[in-house]
């Protein structure tokens, strides 16, 4: 089964790595179990909260969702790129300006929910085509070296960190 090494991804990204291990279970099979708590969590929040923020300067809950719609389509994209061998240097993003330049008001949040979902779908076939050496690939992304399976994990431990940030402070 594969895990990444602590050589595969910036220590930025630990935690992420963290979560997405908890359990034992197969990164893809935790990548594909996310799709049925994405919409079954989500569902739960209720309507009052879709653009409350728990505090000022923090985001609301329809801007984190537009966030790990961003984050997973630009993390996608670099394992993409890496596990074709594009060994070009890939740049970071600043992820409060890819949220304050979205006018989120123009989305509802289903169709936020229907995004992230169809998004999860489509990278749940990429990235079950890849080979375990395709997982091991590694480029340059933000300055620091990652692979495609440390990518992995980061999509899976990404969204698990921002559903427990929801959890603990916008709907208790």
């Amino acid at each position: 089964m594969y895990q990444p090494f602590a050589n595969e991804y910036a220590p930025y990204y630990e935690e992420y790595i963290k979560l997405a291990s908890a359990g034992n279970q197969p990164i893809l099979r935790r990548l594909k179990n996310q799709l049925n708590s994405i919409d079954d969590f989500l569902a739960d929040i209720p309507q009052n909260k879709y653009d409350f923020a728990y505090a000022d300067g923090k985001w609301t809950v329809k801007e984190v969702l537009s966030h790990l719609i961003d984050t997973e389509r630009i993390m996608t994209y670099r394992a993409l790129r890496i596990a074709r061998n594009d060994q070009t240097e890939l740049p970071g993003y600043d992820q409060d300006a890819y949220v304050a330049s979205t006018d989120i008001s123009q989305y509802t949040f289903s169709d936020l929910v229907d995004e992230l979902v169809m998004l999860r779908q489509a990278n749940l076939f990429f990235f079950k085509s890849l080979s375990e050496s395709d997982l091991r690939k590694k480029g340059t992304a933000n300055g620091t070296t990652v692979s495609v399976g440390a990518l992995l994990f980061i999509i899976v431990g990404h969204i698990e960190h921002h559903f427990n940030v929801l959890r603990e402070r916008y709907l208790k």
